[in-house]
């Protein structure tokens, strides 16, 4: 197995397991992470981050294949299947996952998903009817954001 691919079997092999050191281990120093909910701008907010859902995660599954990655850039394929805990309510995510890497660690991660499909899972009713709107969506970052930073200070 080529090392960026096992750099990213790595990464999600701490996430089946909720162990948020070994994700962390996965990261450059400058590390960059970005999707739908988080805009994230160092490896300490990507480990505060994996930190943090690793802590709160309740009925996790964790599944991923299609792993892909040269010497510059990668890529896998991602499900999740989680309990969302502010509203008591199933997820399931299907997430495309890209990577490049920098002295054989992730540099940047991107990771994408249908937010709106998301939103039916893990909002009911109101995701389902305003998933779409940037409203929703800006509300849901920001929230996540400031529970990351609670997080990171305490």
């Amino acid at each position: 197995m080529k090392k960026h691919e096992e750099v990213i079997r790595k990464l999600y092999l701490g996430l089946q397991k909720l162990n948020a050191e070994k994700m962390a281990a996965c990261y450059h120093e400058e590390a960059t992470f970005r999707d739908p909910v988080f805009d994230l701008k160092s490896k300490r907010e990507i480990a505060g981050m994996w930190a943090m859902l690793s802590s709160r995660a309740k009925k996790f599954e964790l599944t991923f294949d299609s792993i892909e990655a040269d010497e510059k850039s990668g890529s896998a394929y991602v499900e999740a299947q989680y309990l969302f805990s502010s509203t008591g309510r199933m997820v399931h995510n299907k997430i495309e996952a890209n990577f490049n890497f920098k002295d054989g660690l992730i540099i940047k991660q991107v990771d994408s998903f249908d937010f709106w499909r998301w939103s039916r899972y893990a909002l009911g009713l109101p995701g389902y009817l305003l998933g779409w709107s940037s409203l929703l969506q800006n509300k849901v970052r920001k929230e996540a954001g400031e529970n990351l930073g609670i997080f990171l200070d305490s």
